[in-house]
C-alpha cells in the first residue's frame, strides 16, 4: 500500500502525517517540539497511544532520520519504496511559486534564494527536502505547497507597503503572509461546519502557535493578514517580536554596535514571548507563570492586546463579521487565551460561552447563543490539505 508522507516543519517544531495514497485516510502521525533546544521532544503514535522521548538538541535532519526508523520499526512501511510522494509545507514562495510545485534540483536552488523572505522557516524546510532527497529514491516526487500562495490575490491596498512603488515592483516587496495553508483550510472548514457558502462568509481566523497570524477573509479570498513581507510582522510570537517601528533597527545598530542582520536575528530569535517574559517562548509556560511573574503577565497581555486590535480592525474593514475561528497549537488548546481575547471584544456584542469554551473536543461553537458573531474552535489540518494537493499533482 503506497503512502504519502507530509512534512510540516515550523520554526521550532516538525509535524508529520502519513496517509494512504488511495483514500487519504490517516495511517499515523507524530510531532517534534522545541527543536534544537535541550528540551526537544519526539512524539509518535504507537498502538493508539502517544510515545514520547526527549532528545536534547534534536535537529531537523536527525528528526527525519529517526522518523523513518520508527515507521519501519512499527511496520507502517516496509521500506522507503513504500513512500509514493512527500508533501512539504513551505512558507515563502514569493511570486515565483504560485501553486504546489514538484521540487527539482533547478527549482530547489530558486527556493533557497527565497530563504531571506522567511529566515526562520524556509531554511529548515529546504533542509527537510534535501534530507528526504538523500533518504528516498530519486523517483519519489517531493512536492512543495506554499503558505504564500493563498495571499497572492490579496488586494494591493493591503498587500503593498507605502514605500516607493518602483521598489515594491522591482524587489517583490509585499505582504506574503504565513500559515496560508492553514487559514485557507479553516475558511473552508468553518463554512462547512456552519453550513455556509465560504464565498459568503466574513471571517477572521486566528492561527496561534509558536508563530501566530490573523487573517481576514471575504468573498472566499483573503482581504488582509497580520504577517507581512516576512513572518516577523504582526503579533508578538514565541521568539518573534511582531510589528516594530523600522527606526528601532538603526537605533539598536548604533546603541549595541550591531549590524542590521544581527538586529533582525534578535527580533526573530530572542524577542516575542521569550524576550518580554525572560522565561520561555512557550505559551504553556507563560500561562502557568503569568499570575506570579510580572514579565510573563506582560508578554501575555501584549499578545492579547495585539490580537484584539487586529480583530477589531478587520471587523470594520470587512463591514462586520459572521465568524471568528481559533486554530493551531495555542488557539486550539488555550481556553484561557480564547476567553481573554473574546472578552475584550464585548463592545462589539461578541460573547464567549465558558462551558462550551472549556468543555468538549474538536470543532465547535464556543460563543453564546446571543453573541453577535459566532466564535469557533476548529482544529487545523495543514497536513491533510497538503496531502490533497500532492495527490492531485502526482496521481493522474
Amino acid at each position: 500500500m503506497k503512502k504519502v508522507l507530509v512534512i510540516n516543519a515550523g520554526s521550532s517544531s516538525l509535524k508529520w502525517q502519513l496517509f494512504d495514497l488511495d483514500t487519504l485516510s490517516l495511517v499515523n502521525k507524530g510531532l517534534m517540539e522545541r527543536m534544537q533546544t535541550p528540551e526537544a521532544v519526539f512524539t509518535i503514535v504507537r498502538n493508539g497511544e502517544k510515545f514520547t522521548q526527549q532528545i536534547a538538541n534534536l535537529t531537523y535532519q536527525q528528526g527525519v532520520e529517526l522518523l523513518f526508523d520508527q515507521l519501519e520499526h512499527l511496520h507502517l512501511i516496509q521500506g522507503v519504496q513504500d513512500i509514493a510522494a512527500v508533501g512539504h509545507r513551505v512558507v515563502a514562495g514569493a511570486t515565483i511559486f504560485k501553486q504546489p510545485t514538484q521540487i527539482t534540483t533547478a527549482n530547489l536552488n530558486q527556493l533557497k534564494a527565497l530563504n531571506k523572505y522567511a529566515p526562520l522557516h524556509n531554511p529548515v524546510q529546504v533542509e527537510c527536502i534535501e534530507t528526504l532527497m538523500n533518504v528516498l529514491p530519486d523517483s519519489t516526487p517531493q512536492i512543495a505547497v506554499f503558505d504564500s500562495q493563498f495571499y497572492l490575490n490579496m488586494p494591493d491596498r493591503n498587500a503593498l507597503y507605502a514605500i516607493p512603488y518602483e521598489d515594491s515592483q522591482k524587489f517583490h516587496i509585499r505582504k506574503y503572509g504565513e500559515h496560508g495553508i492553514s487559514h485557507e483550510y479553516i475558511l473552508h472548514e468553518t463554512a462547512r461546519f456552519l453550513n455556509r457558502d465560504y464565498h459568503d462568509l466574513r471571517l477572521v481566523t486566528l492561527h496561534l502557535g509558536g508563530g501566530s497570524s490573523i487573517t481576514a477573509s471575504k468573498d472566499g479570498r483573503p482581504v488582509d493578514t497580520s504577517m507581512g513581507f516576512t513572518p516577523l510582522e504582526g503579533l508578538p510570537m514565541g521568539t518573534r517580536s511582531g510589528s516594530v517601528d523600522p527606526a528601532v533597527v538603526p537605533f539598536l545598530m548604533n546603541e549595541l554596535h550591531l549590524d542590521a542582520n544581527q538586529v533582525i536575528d534578535t527580533f526573530n530569535e530572542k524577542s516575542g514571548l521569550l524576550g518580554v517574559s525572560g522565561i520561555s517562548a512557550d505559551m504553556r509556560d507563560i500561562v502557568a507563570n503569568k499570575e506570579t511573574n510580572q514579565r510573563a503577565r506582560l508578554a501575555y497581555d501584549m499578545l492579547v492586546s495585539s490580537a484584539v486590535k487586529y480583530i477589531g480592525g478587520y471587523y470594520t474593514e470587512l463591514g462586520g463579521l459572521d465568524a471568528i475561528t481559533f486554530t493551531a497549537g495555542i488557539g486550539e488548546h488555550s481556553n484561557v487565551l480564547r476567553t481573554d481575547i473574546i472578552n475584550r471584544l464585548a463592545v462589539l456584542g461578541i460573547k464567549i460561552d465558558e462551558q462550551r469554551n472549556t468543555d468538549g473536543h474538536g470543532i465547535r461553537v464556543i460563543s453564546t447563543d446571543d453573541s453577535t458573531v459566532k466564535v469557533l474552535m476548529v482544529p487545523t489540518n495543514e497536513e491533510l490539505a497538503i496531502a490533497k494537493a500532492v495527490k492531485k499533482l502526482t496521481v493522474n
